[in-house]
Protein backbone atom coordinates (compact mmCIF):
# COMPACT_ATOMS: atom_id res chain seq x y z
CA UNK A 1 0.00 0.00 0.00
CA UNK A 2 0.96 3.67 -0.69
CA UNK A 3 -2.14 5.03 -0.58
CA UNK A 4 -2.36 7.07 2.81
CA UNK A 5 -6.07 6.47 3.28
CA UNK A 6 -5.90 2.91 2.66
CA UNK A 7 -3.43 2.69 5.30
CA UNK A 8 -4.99 4.77 7.39
CA UNK A 9 -7.98 2.10 7.22
CA UNK A 10 -5.82 -0.63 7.55
CA UNK A 11 -3.84 1.10 10.11
CA UNK A 12 -6.88 1.54 12.66
CA UNK A 13 -8.96 -1.76 11.61
CA UNK A 14 -5.94 -4.09 11.73
CA UNK A 15 -3.08 -3.93 15.13
CA UNK A 16 -1.57 -7.39 14.92
CA UNK A 17 1.71 -7.75 13.24
CA UNK A 18 2.54 -10.12 10.72
CA UNK A 19 3.28 -13.07 12.51
CA UNK A 20 5.96 -14.38 9.77
CA UNK A 21 7.62 -11.44 9.05
CA UNK A 22 8.35 -10.93 13.02
CA UNK A 23 8.49 -14.00 14.29
CA UNK A 24 12.22 -13.90 13.90
CA UNK A 25 12.39 -10.59 15.36
CA UNK A 26 10.17 -11.92 18.15
CA UNK A 27 12.72 -14.93 18.65
CA UNK A 28 15.39 -12.48 19.88
CA UNK A 29 13.86 -9.42 21.36
CA UNK A 30 10.99 -11.28 22.53
CA UNK A 31 7.27 -9.40 23.21
CA UNK A 32 8.81 -5.87 23.31
CA UNK A 33 6.08 -3.23 22.39
CA UNK A 34 6.86 -2.64 19.35
CA UNK A 35 6.55 -6.29 18.09
CA UNK A 36 4.24 -7.92 20.59
CA UNK A 37 1.02 -9.19 19.74
CA UNK A 38 -1.72 -7.11 20.56
CA UNK A 39 -3.47 -8.69 23.62
CA UNK A 40 0.54 -7.82 25.35
CA UNK A 41 1.08 -4.76 23.30
CA UNK A 42 -1.65 -2.73 24.59
CA UNK A 43 -1.25 -3.06 28.27
CA UNK A 44 2.57 -2.56 27.91
CA UNK A 45 2.29 0.60 26.02
CA UNK A 46 0.07 2.45 28.54
CA UNK A 47 2.96 1.72 30.93
CA UNK A 48 5.33 2.94 28.99
CA UNK A 49 3.68 6.23 28.03
CA UNK A 50 4.31 7.24 31.15
CA UNK A 51 8.08 8.06 30.55
CA UNK A 52 6.85 9.57 26.91
CA UNK A 53 5.01 12.49 28.39
CA UNK A 54 6.39 15.99 27.46
CA UNK A 55 7.24 16.83 30.67
CA UNK A 56 9.42 13.93 31.37
CA UNK A 57 11.20 14.51 27.88
CA UNK A 58 11.51 18.04 28.29
CA UNK A 59 14.16 17.03 31.51
CA UNK A 60 16.05 15.02 28.53
CA UNK A 61 17.16 17.66 26.93
CA UNK A 62 20.62 18.37 29.14
CA UNK A 63 21.54 14.91 28.38
CA UNK A 64 20.94 15.12 24.44
CA UNK A 65 23.02 18.05 24.50
CA UNK A 66 25.49 16.81 26.43
CA UNK A 67 26.21 13.38 24.59
CA UNK A 68 25.80 15.23 21.36
CA UNK A 69 28.35 18.26 21.99
CA UNK A 70 30.64 15.34 22.61
CA UNK A 71 30.21 14.01 19.19
CA UNK A 72 30.56 17.37 17.74
CA UNK A 73 33.20 17.88 19.65
CA UNK A 74 35.13 13.96 18.79
CA UNK A 75 33.99 15.43 15.03
CA UNK A 76 36.98 17.53 14.90
CA UNK A 77 39.11 15.00 14.72
CA UNK A 78 38.03 14.59 11.26
CA UNK A 79 37.46 18.20 10.05
CA UNK A 80 39.77 19.29 7.28
CA UNK A 81 40.40 15.46 6.29
CA UNK A 82 39.36 13.49 3.65
CA UNK A 83 35.57 11.19 2.95
CA UNK A 84 34.87 9.42 6.13
CA UNK A 85 31.07 7.35 7.52
CA UNK A 86 29.45 9.80 10.04
CA UNK A 87 27.66 7.26 11.09
CA UNK A 88 30.07 5.85 13.47
CA UNK A 89 29.99 9.15 15.45
CA UNK A 90 26.36 9.25 15.13
CA UNK A 91 25.53 5.71 16.79
CA UNK A 92 27.78 6.03 19.12
CA UNK A 93 26.06 9.28 20.72
CA UNK A 94 22.91 7.72 19.90
CA UNK A 95 23.86 4.96 22.21
CA UNK A 96 25.13 6.97 24.95
CA UNK A 97 21.63 8.59 24.99
CA UNK A 98 19.15 6.08 25.07
CA UNK A 99 21.37 4.01 28.22
CA UNK A 100 21.20 6.90 29.54
CA UNK A 101 17.98 7.83 29.47
CA UNK A 102 16.15 4.43 29.19
CA UNK A 103 19.07 2.54 31.35
CA UNK A 104 20.17 5.31 33.84
CA UNK A 105 23.74 4.26 32.85
CA UNK A 106 26.46 6.25 32.15
CA UNK A 107 28.36 3.93 28.95
CA UNK A 108 30.65 6.65 27.23
CA UNK A 109 31.75 5.12 24.20
CA UNK A 110 31.66 8.06 22.69
CA UNK A 111 35.07 8.44 24.58
CA UNK A 112 35.41 5.15 25.22
CA UNK A 113 35.71 2.51 22.61
CA UNK A 114 36.33 -0.58 24.84
CA UNK A 115 32.78 0.38 25.75
CA UNK A 116 31.09 -0.21 22.31
CA UNK A 117 30.86 -3.77 22.57
CA UNK A 118 27.66 -4.25 23.74
CA UNK A 119 27.16 -1.42 20.58
CA UNK A 120 28.50 -4.12 18.65
CA UNK A 121 26.81 -7.09 19.57
CA UNK A 122 23.22 -5.55 19.20
CA UNK A 123 24.79 -4.21 15.54
CA UNK A 124 25.78 -7.88 14.84
CA UNK A 125 22.05 -9.50 15.67
CA UNK A 126 20.58 -6.88 13.89
CA UNK A 127 22.52 -8.01 10.57
CA UNK A 128 22.02 -11.60 11.48
CA UNK A 129 18.33 -11.28 11.66
CA UNK A 130 17.97 -9.05 8.22
CA UNK A 131 19.51 -11.13 6.01
CA UNK A 132 17.56 -14.10 7.71
CA UNK A 133 14.48 -12.26 6.95
CA UNK A 134 15.41 -11.24 3.33
CA UNK A 135 16.88 -14.99 2.35
CA UNK A 136 14.27 -17.78 2.48
CA UNK A 137 16.62 -20.25 2.51
CA UNK A 138 17.54 -19.44 6.06
CA UNK A 139 13.77 -19.42 7.32
CA UNK A 140 13.53 -23.21 8.79
CA UNK A 141 15.23 -23.01 12.42
CA UNK A 142 17.08 -26.51 11.44
CA UNK A 143 19.01 -25.04 8.64
CA UNK A 144 19.85 -21.43 10.32
CA UNK A 145 20.95 -23.56 13.49
CA UNK A 146 22.95 -25.61 11.62
CA UNK A 147 24.96 -22.60 10.44
CA UNK A 148 28.61 -21.07 12.07
CA UNK A 149 26.53 -17.75 11.97
CA UNK A 150 23.77 -18.77 14.50
CA UNK A 151 27.02 -19.18 17.31
CA UNK A 152 27.76 -16.06 16.49
CA UNK A 153 24.72 -14.68 16.67
CA UNK A 154 24.00 -16.43 19.78
CA UNK A 155 26.81 -15.16 21.65
CA UNK A 156 26.38 -11.56 20.80
CA UNK A 157 22.71 -11.77 21.86
CA UNK A 158 23.37 -13.22 25.35
CA UNK A 159 25.93 -10.65 25.67
CA UNK A 160 23.14 -7.72 25.15
CA UNK A 161 20.97 -10.25 27.58
CA UNK A 162 23.06 -9.95 30.39
CA UNK A 163 24.05 -6.82 29.97
CA UNK A 164 20.65 -5.30 30.35
CA UNK A 165 19.89 -8.59 32.97
CA UNK A 166 23.01 -6.80 35.22
CA UNK A 167 21.57 -3.51 34.86
CA UNK A 168 17.86 -4.99 35.99
CA UNK A 169 19.38 -6.60 39.06
CA UNK A 170 21.14 -4.01 40.66
CA UNK A 171 18.04 -1.33 39.29
CA UNK A 172 15.86 -3.25 41.78
CA UNK A 173 17.83 -3.93 44.28
CA UNK A 174 18.73 -0.62 44.46
CA UNK A 175 15.10 0.10 44.21
CA UNK A 176 14.09 -2.30 47.26
CA UNK A 177 16.93 -1.03 49.66
CA UNK A 178 15.56 2.32 49.28
CA UNK A 179 11.88 2.13 48.67
CA UNK A 180 10.50 3.02 46.06
CA UNK A 181 9.24 6.37 47.08
CA UNK A 182 12.55 7.37 49.09
CA UNK A 183 14.25 5.84 45.88
CA UNK A 184 12.27 8.26 43.38
CA UNK A 185 12.24 11.55 45.45
CA UNK A 186 16.36 11.03 45.68
CA UNK A 187 16.06 10.91 41.97
CA UNK A 188 13.82 13.67 41.05
CA UNK A 189 16.06 15.34 38.76
CA UNK A 190 15.45 13.05 35.92
CA UNK A 191 12.60 10.39 35.65
CA UNK A 192 14.38 7.41 33.49
CA UNK A 193 13.12 4.36 31.51
CA UNK A 194 13.74 1.79 33.91
CA UNK A 195 12.33 3.71 36.56
CA UNK A 196 9.05 4.93 35.32
CA UNK A 197 8.03 1.12 34.09
CA UNK A 198 8.79 -0.43 37.40
CA UNK A 199 7.05 1.88 39.01
CA UNK A 200 4.13 2.64 36.90
CA UNK A 201 3.94 -1.71 35.93
CA UNK A 202 3.75 -2.06 39.92
CA UNK A 203 6.85 -1.85 41.12
CA UNK A 204 9.47 -4.22 42.12
CA UNK A 205 7.19 -6.76 43.48
CA UNK A 206 4.02 -6.64 41.41
CA UNK A 207 4.96 -4.96 38.29
CA UNK A 208 7.12 -5.99 35.13
CA UNK A 209 9.07 -9.40 35.56
CA UNK A 210 13.01 -9.34 34.79
CA UNK A 211 12.37 -10.70 31.64
CA UNK A 212 9.77 -8.04 30.74
CA UNK A 213 11.83 -5.76 31.55
CA UNK A 214 14.22 -7.15 29.18
CA UNK A 215 12.12 -7.26 26.55
CA UNK A 216 11.19 -3.42 27.11
CA UNK A 217 14.41 -2.46 27.28
CA UNK A 218 15.86 -4.27 24.65
CA UNK A 219 13.33 -2.75 22.06
CA UNK A 220 14.08 0.58 23.03
CA UNK A 221 17.87 0.54 23.01
CA UNK A 222 17.46 -1.25 19.21
CA UNK A 223 14.74 1.04 18.45
CA UNK A 224 15.53 3.91 20.06
CA UNK A 225 19.46 4.04 18.54
CA UNK A 226 19.33 3.07 15.68
CA UNK A 227 15.98 4.63 14.07
CA UNK A 228 17.47 8.21 15.96
CA UNK A 229 21.09 7.37 14.58
CA UNK A 230 19.84 6.25 10.88
CA UNK A 231 17.50 9.85 10.89
CA UNK A 232 20.33 12.12 11.85
CA UNK A 233 23.03 10.43 9.89
CA UNK A 234 20.73 10.90 6.26
CA UNK A 235 19.79 14.55 7.39
CA UNK A 236 23.79 15.14 7.86
CA UNK A 237 24.46 13.58 4.38
CA UNK A 238 21.50 15.59 2.57
CA UNK A 239 22.58 18.71 4.30
CA UNK A 240 26.33 18.20 2.89
CA UNK A 241 24.35 17.56 -0.62
CA UNK A 242 22.49 20.73 -0.64
CA UNK A 243 24.73 23.84 0.73
CA UNK A 244 21.53 25.99 0.24
CA UNK A 245 19.60 24.32 2.78
CA UNK A 246 22.37 23.71 5.02
CA UNK A 247 23.03 27.87 5.15
CA UNK A 248 19.11 28.26 5.92
CA UNK A 249 19.58 25.85 8.85
CA UNK A 250 22.89 27.89 9.96
CA UNK A 251 21.22 30.94 9.82
CA UNK A 252 18.00 29.71 11.67
CA UNK A 253 20.76 29.01 14.90
CA UNK A 254 22.25 31.81 14.14
CA UNK A 255 19.34 33.66 15.55
CA UNK A 256 18.67 31.41 18.28
CA UNK A 257 22.29 31.04 19.49
CA UNK A 258 23.85 34.11 18.01
CA UNK A 259 27.99 33.32 17.99
CA UNK A 260 27.69 31.94 21.17
CA UNK A 261 28.25 27.98 22.13
CA UNK A 262 25.99 27.70 24.76
CA UNK A 263 24.06 24.53 25.10
CA UNK A 264 20.77 23.43 23.90
CA UNK A 265 18.16 24.07 26.09
CA UNK A 266 14.30 22.69 25.84
CA UNK A 267 13.49 26.46 24.99
CA UNK A 268 15.57 26.92 22.04
CA UNK A 269 13.73 23.52 20.49
CA UNK A 270 10.67 24.62 19.49
CA UNK A 271 12.35 27.84 17.83
CA UNK A 272 14.33 25.96 15.27
CA UNK A 273 11.53 25.83 13.16
CA UNK A 274 13.57 24.82 9.66
CA UNK A 275 15.36 22.71 11.29
CA UNK A 276 12.70 20.00 12.35
CA UNK A 277 11.68 20.85 8.51
CA UNK A 278 14.52 19.61 7.27
CA UNK A 279 14.26 16.60 9.50
CA UNK A 280 11.13 15.52 8.44
CA UNK A 281 11.72 15.74 4.83
CA UNK A 282 14.91 13.95 5.30
CA UNK A 283 12.61 10.86 7.11
CA UNK A 284 10.39 11.97 4.35
CA UNK A 285 13.05 10.49 1.69
CA UNK A 286 14.43 8.26 3.46
CA UNK A 287 12.21 6.61 6.35
CA UNK A 288 14.47 4.53 8.44
CA UNK A 289 11.63 2.13 8.65
CA UNK A 290 10.69 1.56 5.40
CA UNK A 291 7.67 -0.92 5.67
CA UNK A 292 5.32 -1.53 8.27
CA UNK A 293 3.42 -4.86 8.17
CA UNK A 294 -0.33 -5.97 9.26
CA UNK A 295 -1.98 -8.89 9.01
CA UNK A 296 -5.83 -8.89 8.55
CA UNK A 297 -8.44 -10.26 11.20
CA UNK A 298 -11.91 -9.70 9.16
CA UNK A 299 -12.31 -9.05 5.79
CA UNK A 300 -12.20 -4.92 5.73
CA UNK A 301 -13.17 -2.48 2.75
CA UNK A 302 -10.67 -0.16 1.50
CA UNK A 303 -12.02 3.08 0.37
CA UNK A 304 -11.29 2.08 -3.58
CA UNK A 305 -14.10 -0.73 -2.80
CA UNK A 306 -11.84 -3.26 -2.89
CA UNK A 307 -12.08 -5.58 0.21
CA UNK A 308 -8.88 -7.46 2.00
CA UNK A 309 -10.43 -10.58 3.18
CA UNK A 310 -9.21 -12.53 6.51
CA UNK A 311 -5.53 -13.24 6.95
CA UNK A 312 -4.17 -11.24 4.17
CA UNK A 313 -0.68 -9.38 5.13
CA UNK A 314 -0.70 -5.98 4.01
CA UNK A 315 2.93 -4.24 3.74
CA UNK A 316 2.41 -0.69 3.84
CA UNK A 317 4.99 0.84 1.62
CA UNK A 318 5.99 4.03 3.81
CA UNK A 319 9.40 4.88 1.25
CA UNK A 320 6.35 4.41 -1.82
CA UNK A 321 3.74 6.44 0.30
CA UNK A 322 6.44 9.43 0.91
CA UNK A 323 6.79 9.79 -2.31
CA UNK A 324 3.42 9.12 -3.29
CA UNK A 325 3.11 12.23 -6.45
CA UNK A 326 -0.84 12.36 -6.00
CA UNK A 327 0.05 13.99 -2.61
CA UNK A 328 3.24 15.39 -2.53
CA UNK A 329 3.25 16.79 -6.07
CA UNK A 330 5.38 16.10 -9.05
CA UNK A 331 8.48 17.44 -7.20
CA UNK A 332 7.99 14.49 -4.55
CA UNK A 333 11.60 12.90 -5.73
CA UNK A 334 12.98 15.99 -4.79
CA UNK A 335 14.76 17.26 -0.98
CA UNK A 336 12.46 20.62 0.11
CA UNK A 337 12.08 21.16 3.05
CA UNK A 338 9.70 24.44 3.02
CA UNK A 339 7.07 21.42 2.30
CA UNK A 340 6.66 21.14 5.77
CA UNK A 341 6.08 25.03 6.00
CA UNK A 342 3.25 25.10 4.38
CA UNK A 343 0.29 24.68 7.19
CA UNK A 344 -0.77 21.14 7.68
CA UNK A 345 -0.75 18.11 5.21
CA UNK A 346 -3.43 17.24 3.05
CA UNK A 347 -4.05 13.83 4.66
CA UNK A 348 -2.57 12.60 8.34
CA UNK A 349 -1.56 9.08 6.35
CA UNK A 350 0.90 10.94 3.95
CA UNK A 351 3.53 10.97 6.10
CA UNK A 352 4.22 8.18 8.33
CA UNK A 353 8.20 7.87 9.36
CA UNK A 354 6.82 6.67 12.70
CA UNK A 355 3.71 4.72 11.66
CA UNK A 356 0.29 5.61 12.48
CA UNK A 357 -2.68 5.61 14.15
CA UNK A 358 -2.87 3.70 17.86
CA UNK A 359 -0.03 1.65 16.82
CA UNK A 360 2.44 4.09 15.96
CA UNK A 361 5.85 4.78 17.73
CA UNK A 362 5.37 6.07 21.49
CA UNK A 363 9.41 7.78 21.15
CA UNK A 364 8.36 9.53 17.72
CA UNK A 365 8.94 12.96 20.21
CA UNK A 366 12.46 11.66 21.83
CA UNK A 367 13.31 10.89 18.72
CA UNK A 368 12.71 14.38 17.14
CA UNK A 369 14.50 15.85 20.17
CA UNK A 370 17.37 14.01 20.01
CA UNK A 371 18.02 14.39 16.47
CA UNK A 372 17.32 18.64 16.62
CA UNK A 373 19.69 19.07 19.50
CA UNK A 374 22.56 16.72 17.94
CA UNK A 375 22.13 18.76 14.22
CA UNK A 376 21.91 22.29 16.22
CA UNK A 377 25.06 21.30 17.90
CA UNK A 378 26.96 19.73 14.80
CA UNK A 379 26.09 22.54 12.32
CA UNK A 380 27.10 25.55 14.62
CA UNK A 381 30.16 23.65 14.47
CA UNK A 382 30.92 21.95 11.12
CA UNK A 383 30.12 22.63 7.44
CA UNK A 384 29.29 19.58 5.59
CA UNK A 385 30.54 18.80 2.60
CA UNK A 386 29.73 15.87 0.34
CA UNK A 387 32.31 13.35 -0.81
CA UNK A 388 35.06 14.57 -2.70
CA UNK A 389 35.55 13.75 -6.41
CA UNK A 390 31.29 12.89 -6.43
CA UNK A 391 30.32 14.92 -9.71
CA UNK A 392 27.50 18.02 -9.26
CA UNK A 393 25.03 16.32 -11.13
CA UNK A 394 25.12 12.99 -9.09
CA UNK A 395 24.90 15.20 -5.95
CA UNK A 396 21.08 14.81 -5.95
CA UNK A 397 20.72 11.24 -7.28
CA UNK A 398 18.99 9.44 -4.90
CA UNK A 399 20.94 7.23 -2.33
CA UNK A 400 22.24 3.93 -2.38
CA UNK A 401 20.35 2.14 0.51
CA UNK A 402 20.15 -1.38 2.26
CA UNK A 403 17.64 -3.47 4.32
CA UNK A 404 19.54 -4.12 7.73
CA UNK A 405 16.58 -3.86 10.02
CA UNK A 406 16.57 0.07 9.60
CA UNK A 407 17.47 1.31 5.94
CA UNK A 408 20.55 3.11 5.73
CA UNK A 409 23.20 4.07 3.30
CA UNK A 410 25.80 1.42 1.43
CA UNK A 411 28.46 3.59 2.61
CA UNK A 412 27.55 4.48 5.85
CA UNK A 413 26.76 7.78 5.35
CA UNK A 414 30.34 9.36 3.78
CA UNK A 415 30.67 12.86 3.80
CA UNK A 416 33.71 15.53 4.37
CA UNK A 417 33.15 17.98 7.25
CA UNK A 418 35.31 20.94 7.87
CA UNK A 419 34.92 23.60 10.85
CA UNK A 420 33.22 27.07 10.90
CA UNK A 421 35.24 29.82 10.86
CA UNK A 422 35.77 30.48 14.53
CA UNK A 423 36.69 34.50 13.61
CA UNK A 424 33.65 36.20 14.36
CA UNK A 425 33.07 35.33 17.70
CA UNK A 426 36.79 35.60 18.62
CA UNK A 427 36.06 39.36 16.83
CA UNK A 428 33.54 40.01 19.10
CA UNK A 429 35.17 39.17 21.92
CA UNK A 430 37.73 40.89 21.58
CA UNK A 431 35.49 44.29 20.46
CA UNK A 432 34.06 43.68 23.88
CA UNK A 433 36.95 43.32 25.65
CA UNK A 434 38.14 46.87 23.95
CA UNK A 435 35.02 48.87 25.02
CA UNK A 436 35.55 47.65 28.81
CA UNK A 437 38.77 48.82 28.38
CA UNK A 438 37.87 52.42 26.78
CA UNK A 439 34.97 51.97 29.43
CA UNK A 440 37.24 51.61 32.17
CA UNK A 441 39.54 54.22 30.84
CA UNK A 442 36.90 57.42 30.45
CA UNK A 443 35.64 56.42 34.09
CA UNK A 444 39.24 56.97 35.24
CA UNK A 445 39.58 59.87 33.49
CA UNK A 446 36.58 61.39 34.85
Amino acid sequence: MTDPKAIEVVSKACLDKDEFIVKYIRAAIGNGSIFAPVNIWHPRRKINAAFFNRKNLNQLVPVFDAKSSIMADLLRAEAGGGDFPIWRYITTFTFDTVCETALNTPINTQKNPDHCYILHAIDECTQVLAKRMMQPWLHPDFVFKSLPVYKQYQHHLQRAYTFIEEIIQNKKEKMTAYGLKDFKNNNNELSYFIDVVIQSSGGVEKGYSNMELREELLVFMVAGSDTSATAVSYTTVLLSRYPDVQDKVYQELQEVFGESDRAVTVEDLPKLTYLEAVIKESLRLYPPVPIVVREVHGDTLLPSGTTLVNETTVVFNIWGTHRNPAYWGPDAEEFRPERFLQGPLPHPAMFVPFSHSVRNCLGATYAMMSAKTALANVIRRHRLLPPAGVRAADLQRPLPVKYDIMMKAVDNFTLRIEERDQKPMIMKAVDNFIDRVEERDEIKSL
